[in-house]
């Protein structure tokens, strides 16, 4: 069994190593080094044999990066003119690489999208409101995203972002504080907004323990652009997240789909499983029709 789990966890880390060969540009997102001085171990993946698998497969959980980057995935097919900039979660202690990562960069570029891939700090001890740092790595991979557009192929009016779990929460942050800047701070002429926003097993949205309001800085308004949420009732994190926020955007009039399935628990990314929920790519992709991101009819009906 040891002998199995080893093989698997080797040609995972072959898959890896794919990826990276696979990446087209990959920018730091801060070139004369982040607003916040880092003082730390170096950047490393802590995967280990007896982490759990994920549809039989392991993932990758890197930590300790000082240096953010994105990393660019062109389609090599038909190029639809969208980006997605993917942030990947883990708890704001990790990012979950190829699992929320890089695998989601495959699925989007096989329907027409570039990917944008969010290496952003971590860890972190807090979070926005408390922390502004991961909002500010959020805000500078779009800015420096919009500012390529016509370089990279893409309409600067149609790029979104897509977050999983502490990303998730992120996504939502950016949302809506895009034109957070700190006190002193002139105002950065390139707009960081996202253009659309899915939001995958959210965590932080609510207001923990209680569960019945949602956390402090989330604050969504009028301006918040159209977003997709999902979240499985069995999810450790609280489907409360994906409830309160939902709500919370009705009552501000941002267009909103909810999507609650009974099964699934939580860090599945799209890795497919028997259980439904695992095959959301496909409503996303019928939302971005729908929301006239993505031109014609979806292959997912």
């Amino acid at each position: 069994m040891f002998g199995v789990r080893t093989n698997v966890f080797l040609a995972a880390l072959l898959i890896v190593g794919t990826f990276a060969s696979a990446q087209q540009i990959t920018l730091p997102l801060w070139p004369s080094g982040a607003p916040e001085a880092y003082h730390g171990d170096p950047e490393t993946d802590i995967t280990k044999l007896t982490d759990r698998l994920v549809a039989g497969k392991p993932l990758a959980h890197l930590t300790n990066v000082s240096k953010p980057t994105l990393t660019v995935y062109k389609p090599t097919g038909k190029n639809t003119g969208a980006a997605v900039v993917v942030f990947p979660g883990g708890s704001y202690r990790i990012l979950a690489y190829d699992l929320e990562g890089t695998e989601v960069c495959t699925w989007l570029n096989s329907i027409g999208v570039t990917c944008v891939l969010v290496k952003y700090r971590v860890p972190f001890a807090e979070h926005f409101p408390e922390n502004p740092a991961d909002l500010e790595d959020a805000q500078q991979a779009m800015r420096i995203t919009r500012s390529h557009a016509t370089e990279w192929g893409i309409d600067p009016k149609r790029i979104g972002a897509l977050g999983f779990s502490a990303g998730g929460h992120l996504v939502v942050v950016l949302s809506n504080h895009a034109d957070y800047k700190r006190a002193g701070e002139s105002a950065n002429e390139i707009d960081a907004h996202p253009d659309f926003v899915v939001v995958i097993y959210p965590g932080y949205l609510s207001d923990a323990p209680a569960l019945n309001k949602l956390a402090h800085g989330i604050d969504p308004s009028p301006n918040t652009p159209p977003t997709f949420l999902l979240q499985a009732e069995d999810d450790p994190v609280h489907e409360e997240n994906a409830l309160l926020y939902f709500q919370a955007l009705k009552e501000a009039k941002v267009p909103a789909e909810l999507h609650l399935y009974a099964q699934g628990g939580h860090g599945y990314g799209l890795r497919p499983t028997e259980l439904p929920v695992t095959h959301w790519p496909g409503l996303v992709e019928t939302w971005l029709h729908t929301i006239h991101v993505l031109p014609g009819q979806s292959s997912h009906p």
